[in-house]
């Protein structure tokens, strides 16, 4: 099994359960989470297009260590996982961190 799959696969398991079970923040139901995702998407898209397509990668990537599966712009599925479970964690935690037990924000959150 390629390495850089298994490890996307258990950062997406662990940073979904982490925030269903353990943080409980309620990100997967605020609207501005998803609209930041897609923004993030977007630029994901331009950024590692361009440093990943095939005729001129500026990194390049084991092909034992992936799927082999590139979408679009030569992008390995991989990183849209990798970079989802990166953000999400991010997210959050800072939702976690700025929120006082009673779930309103704090001050310095505001």
């Amino acid at each position: 099994m390629p390495e850089y799959t298994v490890l996307t696969a258990v950062a997406l398991v662990a940073v979904v359960a982490l925030e269903l079970f353990v943080l409980r923040t309620g990100l997967f139901r605020m609207l501005a989470y998803w609209v930041s995702m897609v923004i993030v998407l977007g630029f994901q898209v331009l950024v590692d297009g361009w440093l990943t397509k095939l005729d001129a990668p500026i990194v390049l990537y084991d092909p034992a260590m992936t799927l082999g599966v590139r979408f679009p712009w030569d992008i390995p599925v991989e990183d849209f996982g990798f970079g989802f479970a990166m953000v999400t964690l991010t997210i959050a935690l800072w939702l976690r961190v700025t929120r006082t037990p009673r779930g309103r924000r704090t001050e310095e959150g505001r």
